[in-house]
């Protein structure tokens, strides 16, 4: 048997056990393991197991998943999380539809900390349904706008999403979280142009929450203040060169684990399911990297990263085709697949080819995670919107998708002027890094 066709078997024996739901990771791990095997020997996919395994596991640029993650879990158990909310809501929350546009500042902010889509639809839509819910908002605008505005927390940073690019590409962290910098302000802005629009034509889809008197607004960012200071202190210091990412995610857990003691938010039991959870999810994150460092040989060695490359480099469609023609086959995948699937399976096979167009890799990074952010809302998999029918079970879960769609049309004006326009995401990395 061919190379080609072990690989183009091995691509679809990956398709089957996904479809299965067998888990991410142990998929990529029996098919790059039997795959090396079967085009090299037993002995070459043990040794690559273990080497791989060790190397990820001791990369110390990895420790930025568990701190984030642990970050965004504390702001959650202690409260820090709704404060934010609660002072988008006194702002704006007296506006047609400044309930939902609250919603979305606050995802942006929690994002900001956790870094976790799935964990900033879960956290705003606890949060924010109840209330949107109380002044008669549409069902489909409220989980919209808590849906899409949870995906926020893979473009803003710190995002996982980055991080796993950063490590599959060999790219910089700390370039690719200035690059999402402004394309999450823009994509937040979008989202709550919408909502503004979609109430003034149909006000009653977002009725005008309670008026909040000056010091009623005061209090409420007083209270938001702790996790504003956290956020300016940790990405700040990002972006000013005075911490790496590591060190940055480090300063974060430290002060947001000391402001729930002073603040006496804290209790042993709630950090103990912080940190649990946090374990649990940075394992996951490690498994599927550690599989996709097994599955990426196996690709290499059936040359069909090096076919797919050949053929679109081939076709007459010039290098914005290519790039148009990937970005559909994320945006199509992301109806399927889970994100971190996506990337680990489509790195190895559209990265170089990027690099042999000459596009920016940083600026590429963010057009990816761009469009992993339409798949956890585009049906059928969608997994924000499950995360919100789950928070919200009066609500169908095809009045979510429907919800949704008019935020997803929002994310395809973001990614058109992100092509449009590539200094949206690299005027900050080029200027503060160079």
């Amino acid at each position: 048997m061919s190379p080609e066709l072990t690989g183009a078997l091995g691509l679809v024996a990956l398709v089957i056990l996904l479809v299965l739901r067998v888990p991410v990771a142990f998929s990529m791990f029996a098919v790059g393991f039997v795959g090396v095997w079967s085009l090299g020997s037993l002995s070459s996919a043990t040794s690559l197991l273990a080497s791989e395994t060790f190397t990820l596991s001791s990369s110390a640029e990895l420790v930025v998943v568990p701190l984030f993650i642990l970050m965004g879990n504390i702001a959650t158990v202690t409260g820090l999380s709704r404060k934010l909310y609660d002072a988008a809501y006194a702002i704006v929350g007296q506006v047609r539809g400044g309930l939902a546009s609250a919603t979305v500042v606050g995802c942006g902010g929690f994002a900001a900390l956790c870094g976790s889509s799935v964990a900033s639809a879960l956290t705003m839509g606890k949060v924010s349904l109840a209330e949107m819910e109380r002044f008669s908002y549409s069902p489909r605008l409220s989980t919209g706008s808590v849906a899409a505005g949870g995906t926020l927390g893979i473009l803003i940073p710190p995002s996982t999403g980055f991080v796993v690019y950063a490590i599959l590409t060999q790219q910089s962290i700390g370039r690719l979280f200035l690059a999402g910098v402004l394309p999450g302000i823009l994509l937040s802005l979008l989202f709550i142009l919408l909502i503004t629009i979609v109430c003034t034509f149909r006000p009653s889809m977002g009725p005008a929450g309670p008026s909040t008197t000056m010091s009623e607004k005061v209090g409420a960012l007083v209270g938001a203040l702790p996790i504003i200071l956290i956020i300016l202190i940790t990405i700040g210091g990002i972006y000013g060169g005075i911490f790496s990412p590591v060190e940055a995610a480090a300063v974060g857990a430290a002060l947001v684990i000391l402001s729930g003691l002073i603040s006496r938010t804290l209790s042993l039991g709630d950090f103990w399911i912080a940190v649990r959870d946090s374990v649990t999810t940075t394992a996951t994150v490690m498994l599927i990297l550690i599989a996709a460092h097994l599955l990426n040989p196996f690709l290499a060695l059936s040359h069909i990263p090096q076919l797919v490359g050949d053929f679109l480099t081939g076709l007459d469609v010039g290098p914005y085709g290519v790039l148009a023609l990937i970005l559909l086959c994320y945006i199509v995948l992301g109806c399927f697949l889970e994100g971190f699937a996506m990337l680990v399976l489509t790195m190895p096979i559209f990265f170089p080819v990027i690099t042999q167009l000459g596009f920016d890799p940083i600026w590429f990074g963010v057009l990816v995670v761009l469009s992993l952010e339409m798949g956890l809302i585009s049906p059928p998999v969608g997994v924000n919107c499950f995360i919100v029918k789950s928070v919200a079970p009066n609500v169908k879960l095809s009045d979510v998708f429907v919800g949704v769609l008019p935020f997803w049309a929002m994310m395809v004006v973001a990614l058109v002027l992100l092509i449009m326009f590539p200094q949206i995401a690299l005027f900050l990395p080029d200027s503060m890094i160079g």
